[in-house]
């Protein structure tokens, strides 16, 4: 795997759903997906004091941080539970924080933790569900844009579906 064109696929379908709708990823492609038990971020820190950059937690979520930077794209597919995420791809996104520095800076009048790595990750996010409303969709919407901020990211497109198999390819 190189490290500048590598892309990061986050998804919460299972196995078999996602090679059904996706074609075979190429060898730069990194796919997370819900494939094994996810432990909860703690809250300890370890990941800025202990190990930094490295989530202390060592189960195959640990280095999420670590793959983030080595990425150039970042794709999420998720299910939109309320407006945000499911909760398998928030836990994804929670234990991804060793991409950032603990220590904070003042980002357009909002305080922000320090970008460890000098970059801008392209972010692609695609949520699918049967009656998703309009207030879910702007929430979802300013989430991602949320997101970026914190992840010194450029959003490329926010995708509301019906079914996952329509964010196929793409």
């Amino acid at each position: 795997m190189r490290g500048g064109n590598m892309k990061l696929i986050i998804h919460d379908l299972d196995e078999e759903e996602f090679k059904n709708i996706f074609s075979e990823p190429d060898e730069d492609v990194v796919l997370i997906g819900n494939s094994g038990e996810i432990l909860n971020c703690i809250g300890c820190f370890g990941c800025w004091i202990k190990t930094p950059g490295k989530c202390i937690i060592r189960d195959q979520y640990g280095d999420m941080g670590e793959l983030l930077a080595r990425c150039e794209e970042a794709r999420i597919i998720s299910r939109c539970c309320y407006g945000g995420y499911s909760p398998f791809v928030k836990n994804v996104l929670d234990r991804s924080i060793p991409y950032l520095h603990p220590y904070f800076k003042i980002k357009n009048g909002e305080m922000h933790h320090k970008q460890r790595y000098d970059k801008i990750l392209k972010l692609k996010v695609g949520f699918y569900g049967e009656c998703i409303s309009e207030d879910e969709k702007r929430t979802a919407e300013e989430l991602v844009r949320a997101n970026a901020v914190n992840l010194y990211a450029q959003v490329q497109g926010v995708r509301f579906v019906k079914t996952p198999d329509e964010l196929g390819g793409r």
